[in-house]
């Protein structure tokens, strides 16, 4: 089972960040936190990288669905969308599948709610 939804876009990094943090809201996911892998690297490593952004995504309602259903699943989210260059000089936006990743809680309550998340965020790749 594949941990992520794929998509390589025919944007530039920039536009294509854009338009990803649109697409996450009309599926009524905000972005609560974004990391610059590429100027973190370099400060505080020294290391050239090419351009990555984590996005970290939140569904308001279904994150507190999934923490009435299991209090210590905030050690998962909020849900990565990455936006990053590949090695081919192209855009690629990969976004976790978070009924993968949740596989390891037993928790049936969570692994529907865990779906539910998972199809909004395919739909939002697959709109792209």
């Amino acid at each position: 089972m594949s941990y992520t939804f794929n998509k390589t876009l025919d944007l530039d990094f920039d536009n294509a960040i854009e338009t990803v943090t649109k697409a996450l809201a009309e599926e009524g996911f905000g972005v609560l936190t974004t990391i610059d892998v590429k100027a973190t690297l370099k400060k505080k490593i020294d290391v050239d990288f090419r351009p990555y952004m984590i996005l970290g995504a939140c569904n308001p309602s279904l994150a507190h669905k999934a923490l009435l259903a299991e209090p210590n699943i905030g050690t998962m989210l909020p849900c990565n969308v990455v936006v990053q260059v590949n090695e081919h000089g192209k855009t690629k936006v990969s976004a976790v599948d978070p009924a993968a990743s949740m596989q390891a809680v037993d928790n049936p309550k969570l692994a529907e709610i865990a779906g539910g998340v998972r199809d909004k965020l395919q739909k939002v790749i697959d709109s792209l």
